[in-house]
């Protein structure tokens, strides 16, 4: 079972049970598990920027932190999903 880079309506998570990772929703999640990866890196580029400024206010760091976290949820889904340990996830 692949742990899928998205949830359901209701929050849980989804997965994905086949044996061809050709099908059309196993590139459908490894594209959005792409596109996920390169925003988490800009986000942590722009979350890197904004910490090396001293000149940054609160809502610049708060911005800065709620971007890194939605990423980290989502490389950390990726690195569960991608190591087959669907265990590992604990609730939020």
């Amino acid at each position: 079972m692949r742990l899928l880079p998205w949830t359901g309506n209701d929050g849980k998570p989804c997965y994905l049970s086949t044996d061809d990772p050709d099908s059309l929703l196993s590139r459908l999640a490894d594209d959005l598990e792409a596109a996920q990866l390169a925003s988490a890196e800009q986000v942590l580029a722009g979350a890197r920027a904004v910490l090396h400024d001293p000149k940054a206010g609160e809502r610049a760091v708060r911005f800065a932190l709620t971007r890194a976290v939605e990423s980290l949820d989502d490389v950390l889904r990726i690195a569960v999903g991608r190591s087959g340990n669907l265990s590992v996830r604990g609730g939020d």
